[in-house]
């Protein structure tokens, strides 16, 4: 694309495949503008969906018109970047579909009303894009359109033949409304702080108004969900195999069957138990000094697991408070961003970054997560979310919390969500030359990205002067087996709760409060917890065919490039070099792993040193 621009904000077409990409994102956003929202196509910043059936009739016939449209494009008639893209294109359009005819989340789960008006609002109000005359102003026509809204939302929630509106999702939005309402507080708040400096006073008067219907319009929402819709709501959504099979291909973007997936999880998980049982005996006088080495049988399980516990507590132990949180992680970015440099890992991007408490409508579904900007929105801030522990769930809670994110598990974490992890690559992604790459971010790529980045980090030397680091390192990717092999087994071999927290307790020796949160995310967010695990997998499979490759360009044979250590440790190889394959591999945008790996195997069978 070039960088000149059309007055919506997409980029003006050079070709006629560049032409039907810029017609298809615009007909997109128009259907969906909270995600039009989210990518930075501002024109849609006032609107909702429609979520009546009409509406999805609409959409439905306007996708089936673009995918026409892009498979007469012949392949030989494009680059090959444009073959990719193509191919992207047509799997997103049938992804959408699937969502639209299929799964039907909508009508089953009212937790995708939350994110829909939770993050339609904050989209708007917690970016500084615009003025804030037309941000006022777009908030100020969703927060008027949010009871018409509610109530097609409300006509709209009947289950499905075979699938009630899920109970356990019912709860869980009933909990998360107050965010809505927060964020509608929140907004005319800023409107009144805006005017007092003199920035468009006329959105006063219309938001107090709006803010009174939408908070009523919520209430009603919440007490239909509650007396009406509750007495005939059962169940936890679990897909079931096949729903379950489906949903998967279109999150990973991948042809990995939840069979083949379960196989490779629990291959992992049991190889990274091995590994922190050796560890904790080589640290266990560091931790536990004066206390003798306990005499477990290898193969003794139980005593394996305890001993690898006893070090974990200890490590544990050395946590921040509540309010210190935030701190310690931009500390520990500027720490890593230090390293990074001396060492000339990757380069480092130049957008801000912010670290802050997650907004409370987004706080049943994760710890952490990063936010960032949209494509079409340059030189935005990007923000790692943090969520504090409830402090009304009891100091015993609080506790448990504090120990779960100690201070290992913090430097660990700002690798994943900061630098060089989400940060990072999605900055990358943003400056990317294909948009369809840019603006359809596969999980499975950045979650991936993010745990296999932080071994590298690890095997680069990252904090070894950190005697808990290394322990707390793979205690996080066994978290990443345990996920997916927690997501695969609830939603199609029925896992028990009691099943689950064995899982993650007793195996993966996660905390209480850590494996409830878990627990609960798996049953209403299906095939998201896999991507970590997968994602991760992909791309080491991706790095080992490079410096096999690289290794036969160099004369050496693929056989000079070592055995993985689990994943990672291989070391030097002949012709290899993590910058270089670190910043290629993230040059192209945030696709599907498959696609990314053939652009970067196709580059350099092109240009093989």
């Amino acid at each position: 694309m070039t960088d000149a621009f059309r007055p919506d904000g997409l980029p003006v077409p050079r070709t006629d495949f560049e032409t039907a990409v810029v017609e298809f994102l615009a007909d997109l956003f128009e259907a969906y503008p909270t995600w039009g929202t989210g990518v930075g196509y501002h024109r849609v910043d006032g609107r909702w969906p429609d979520l009546t059936e009409a509406g999805r009739t609409a959409r439905l016939a306007t996708f089936a018109g673009h995918r026409e449209r892009l498979e007469g494009f012949a392949t030989a008639g494009l680059t090959a970047d444009e073959s990719v893209d193509r191919a992207i294109l047509l799997e997103e359009i049938e992804k959408v579909v699937f969502g639209e005819t299929v799964l039907r989340s909508e009508a089953w789960d009212p937790l995708e009303l939350v994110y829909l008006v939770g993050g339609g609002l904050f989209g708007v109000l917690s970016r500084e894009y615009a003025p804030w005359s037309e941000r006022g102003a777009a908030l100020l026509a969703r927060i008027e359109g949010l009871p018409e809204l509610l109530s097609a939302a409300l006509d709209g929630l009947t289950g499905l033949p075979n699938r009630p509106v899920g109970l356990l999702q019912l709860e869980t939005a009933l909990r998360q409304l107050a965010g809505v309402t927060d964020l509608v507080d929140s907004s005319l708040v800023e409107a009144r702080r805006r005017a007092e400096a003199g920035e468009a006073p006329e959105l006063v008067a219309p938001m107090e108004a709006a803010a009174t219907a939408a908070h009523a319009a919520v209430e009603s929402y919440h007490d239909e969900l509650d007396t009406s819709i509750r007495p005939q709501a059962q169940g936890e959504g679990r897909l079931g195999p096949e729903l379950f099979a489906q949903k998967l291909r279109f999150t990973l973007g991948s042809e990995l069957t939840p069979d083949e997936l379960r196989e490779r999880a629990w291959a992992d998980y049991h190889a990274v138990r091995a590994e922190m049982v050796r560890l904790a005996r080589a640290l266990w006088s560091t931790w536990i000094p004066g206390e003798p080495l306990p005499q477990v049988a290898e193969g003794d399980g139980a005593g394996e697991s305890a001993l690898v516990q006893r070090v974990l507590d200890a490590v544990a132990e050395k946590h921040q408070q509540p309010d210190g949180l935030i701190g310690y992680c931009e500390d520990e970015i500027d720490r890593i961003s230090t390293f990074v440099r001396e060492q000339e890992l990757i380069s480092l991007p130049d957008e801000p970054l912010v670290i802050t408490w997650t907004p409370i409508f987004l706080r049943a579904t994760a710890r952490a997560f990063l936010d960032s900007p949209g494509p079409l929105d340059r030189g935005q801030k990007s923000h790692f979310w943090f969520t504090p522990p409830d402090l009304s769930e009891g100091p015993e809670a609080v506790a448990s919390y504090m120990r779960e994110e100690n201070d290992a598990s913090l430097r660990a974490l700002s690798i994943h969500e900061g630098i060089p992890g989400h940060y990072l690559q999605l900055a990358a992604s943003n400056s990317c030359d294909s948009l369809t790459r840019t603006v359809f971010t596969n999980g499975m790529f950045a979650e991936g990205w993010a745990v296999y980045i932080t071994q590298v980090m690890h095997d680069a030397g990252y904090a070894a002067d950190d005697p808990g680091f290394a322990l707390q390192h793979w205690k996080m990717y066994l978290r990443a087996t345990a996920n997916a092999i927690l997501d695969v087994e609830t939603h199609t071999g029925g896992m028990t709760e009691e099943e689950a927290m064995a899982l993650m307790v007793d195996g993966a020796w996660q905390e209480q409060d850590e494996a409830r949160g878990k627990w609960l995310r798996a049953r209403i967010s299906s095939t998201q917890l896999s991507t970590y695990f997968v994602g991760s997998l992909e791309m080491w499979d991706l790095e080992m065919e490079v410096r096999r490759r690289l290794a036969v360009a160099a004369g050496a044979g693929a056989e000079a490039v070592p055995e993985q250590h689990i994943r990672g440790g291989v070391g030097d190889s002949p012709g290899f070099e993590y910058r270089r394959h670190l910043e290629q591999v993230i040059s192209y945008g945030t696709p599907p792993v498959k696609w990314c790996r053939e652009l970067v195997l196709r580059d350099l069978e092109a240009s093989p040193t």
